[in-house]
């Protein structure tokens, strides 16, 4: 795999004559792009949903998506050789042969930026939007997540994907700027400096959170995002589900998740160590990757909870 390239753009800008050129000319001779929308969502990339309409008269629903500048996206992201086109293009492979994983699929790539204004994927684009799960749908909605992060965990070919790499190297350990218990994130830090439990390497998504995911009337429909999968811990992934949901519903339900996870998987040993690993990723905050002052509360009193198992 090779570095990014240069150029990239800002998060959003919309796809320009050239690109939009490329996009015909993939879909072949006489193709017209007939609708651009942006899509929400994503700091690393801008997407947008393309329908392209073939010669034929045939209707291509698709994704447009780039690369963004090193200005406005995560400080991980380019500091990692590896965020690169070719790292997303390499697991979209791997999951183009697992017939029961619901990913795009990759319609041509300019990975260089030779034909786009960036770098630049087209996928396929698919149905379904981001989950809004009652309450009373909740246990079925995780239990589906769970599933669906199953069959990724068992494709074959993770040796093929770059090593996990935790985004937050400890080098600089600092709470987040509105922390109210900073002796929280202190011995946060002391767990996250010891050695990381033993676990085998699987493929993992390494950026699985709900808002990664697509529904439709009470069905998930699709995992999207792969530019940071990895070989990997499958507790990884775990953490990172259960971080979001702790934020957004409470650490019940992130326990819950974890019990769902067991019931599908037939038990996981899950070290809570990947889940306070998981917390300090957020830091050290870059004006991005940043805990808003709301959510300090909330992430701390999930970190009081993940230190009493640790």
């Amino acid at each position: 795999m090779t570095h990014l390239p240069a150029p990239c753009l800002p998060t959003g800008v919309p796809p320009g004559h050239t690109t939009l050129r490329w996009v015909e000319e993939c879909l072949g001779k006489g193709a017209e792009v007939r609708m651009v929308r942006p899509l929400a969502g994503g700091s690393a990339h801008a997407n947008h949903a393309l329908l392209v309409e073939s010669r034929s008269g045939e209707a291509h629903h698709l994704v447009l998506r780039r690369w963004t500048s090193r200005e406005t996206a995560p400080r991980h992201c380019y500091g990692d050789a590896e965020f690169s086109p070719e790292r997303e293009i390499a697991a979209l492979a791997l999951l183009a042969s697992g017939k029961k994983i619901p990913a795009p699929s990759l319609v041509a790539a300019d990975p260089s930026g030779a034909y786009c204004d960036v770098p630049a994927l087209l996928l396929t684009r698919l149905r379904g939007h981001p989950p809004r799960p009652s309450h009373d749908d909740l246990p079925e909605y995780l239990i589906q997540l769970a599933a669906a992060l199953l069959s990724v965990h068992e494709l074959n070919g993770a040796s093929t994907m770059p090593p996990y790499v935790p985004h937050n190297r400890l080098d600089v350990r600092l709470p987040p700027k509105h922390a109210l218990r900073p002796d929280l994130w202190e011995r946060a830090f002391e767990v996250a400096a010891r050695p990381a439990p033993e676990a085998p390497d699987r493929f993992i998504h390494r950026d699985y959170h709900a808002d990664n995911t697509l529904w439709s009337y009470g069905r998930l429909t699709g995992i999207v995002d792969w530019s940071d999968a990895s070989s990997g811990p499958v507790s990884v992934d775990l953490a990172c589900m259960r971080r979001g949901l702790a934020l957004r519903y409470g650490a019940s339900v992130a326990d819950r998740f974890l019990c769902s996870f067991d019931q599908v998987s037939g038990g996981h040993a899950h070290d809570p160590y990947w889940d306070v690993r998981g917390l300090l990723d957020l830091l050290p905050e870059d004006g991005v990757r940043m805990i808003d002052e709301p959510q300090v509360p909330l992430y701390e009193d999930y970190l009081d909870r993940l230190l009493a198992q640790c």
